[in-house]
């Protein structure tokens, strides 16, 4: 395989979701872009279908001129102010008081035609029902749903529609305005869920620098309060003439703090590398967002047990940039497989590799980005390698990074060197 640099550009943050999500209409997530008004248009269209009842008896059902024309308005105000509601409700902010008044106008306008124009047009009551659902408070929804189906009963009987019609129209009207019901809770249960999990990443992150500042603590508190006693002791020996006692105390604060900084950097070193488990976990997530399912080999849980921590950063670092760019660029990808192996090469060292593809649309022509440009050097850095490149049967884009396999010596314990 080719040495190809990567052929669609990626950042290095893992948490792409929102990338992914931006172009779908989320339930409960109010409309932002063009592209999500369609998406919930669409939607909207496929229940429209009902209407066919009563545009089927405007174009069919014989009446006069009056009647045609009043039939036309109000299906055309009734229709508006479906859109009006389910639309365009999250986007424009309505409030309740206006939400109300238009769902009173669509109830007005479903019991007149039924009285003016015959018992096709119950099917109006059915959308006024989910209408009812979405402006209702769940603790009022029920008996407000109880209502509407009484209301579409009492119509139905009074303009004689038969019982097989009013008894469908009415279940019909009900059991839509509870569907609408259990959508708006599970909308904000999802919105609770989203919530609840940025929150949770905010305690986290917290938590972590917390940690962090805790071990900074204790690594430079002893340290630094060793380096004023010390420069104190150095200061009076050097007034009081004594300069080799003086030197000998400068040379022990040197030595205090080249160990401080080499501990610090142990520490942050530590805290900024990734690890394996870690980040299948994140991809798992991050791809179950963007409707990706993540396809892991058996045998990568337990590969390579004795590889030394930056080889094994290295390729943690290699599954996080394939997985960001997956769920940022790759476009009609369903699956991501992820595989380990191990190579020989000719002066026979040996390297494990770690290889992720996906089933997408390609990289296509773009350009390199910083994301695996950086992750080349985080490879090169221990002697490892990056390939990229289509995929299987030239389909979507896979990622190949190798390290070489080199086990971590265990050091004696001093009983048994001695």
């Amino acid at each position: 395989m080719n040495d190809t640099r990567q052929a669609h550009p990626s950042d290095e943050t893992p948490d792409a979701g929102p990338a992914r999500a931006s172009f779908m209409n989320v339930p409960g997530s109010p409309v932002e872009t063009r592209r999500q008004l369609l998406v919930k248009v669409a939607w909207m269209l496929l229940w429209m279908i009902y209407l066919a009842y009563p545009v089927g008896d405007l174009l069919h059902g014989g009446h006069g001129p009056a009647g045609t024309v009043l039939g036309w308005g109000c299906l055309a105000f009734f229709v508006a102010g479906y859109v009006l509601l389910v639309i365009f409700r999250s986007t424009a902010g309505m409030r309740p008081r206006a939400c109300r008044a238009i769902v009173a106008v669509m109830v007005a306008l479903a019991t007149a035609s039924s009285f003016a124009l015959g018992g096709a047009f119950l099917t109006l009551f059915i959308y006024a029902s989910v209408c009812v659902a979405i402006v209702t408070p769940p603790r009022y929804a029920l008996p407000a749903l109880g209502g509407m189906a009484g209301l579409t009963a009492v119509v139905g009987l009074l303009i004689h529609a038969g019982v097989d019609n009013v008894s469908t129209f009415t279940l019909s009207a009900f059991l839509s305005g509870a569907a609408m019901t259990g959508l708006q809770r599970l909308v904000a249960t999802m919105k609770e869920l989203r919530e609840a999990r940025a929150a949770v990443a905010h305690l986290a992150a917290s938590e972590e620098r917390l940690r962090l500042a805790r071990d900074l603590h204790d690594l430079l508190g002893h340290s630094l309060s060793l380096i004023t006693l010390k420069s104190e002791l150095a200061g009076r020996f050097l007034d009081a003439g004594k300069d080799e006692a003086a030197r000998t105390q400068v040379a022990d604060i040197e030595q205090v703090a080249r160990q401080s900084l080499i501990d610090v950097r142990e520490a942050v070193t530590g805290f900024r590398r990734p690890t394996m488990p870690v980040e299948l976990a994140a991809a798992r997530t991050a791809l179950a967002a963007a409707q990706v399912r993540l396809e892991v080999a058996p045998e990568l849980v337990d590969a390579w047990p004795g590889l030394a921590d930056e080889e094994a950063g290295a390729l943690a670092w290699a599954l996080r940039e394939a997985v960001t760019n997956i769920v940022r660029h790759g476009e009609g990808a369903t699956v991501c497989t992820v595989t380990a192996d191990e190579s020989w090469e000719g002066g026979g060292e040996r390297y494990a590799v770690l290889e992720i593809a996906d089933d997408g649309r390609g990289p296509g022509k773009s350009q390199a980005g910083n994301g695996l440009s950086g992750l080349e050097e985080r490879l090169a850095l221990v002697g490892g390698r990056l390939r990229t490149g289509p995929g299987p049967r030239g389909r979507g884009f896979r990622l190949r990074a190798s390290v070489p396999l080199r086990t971590v010596a265990v050091v004696p314990e001093a009983s048994e060197r001695a």
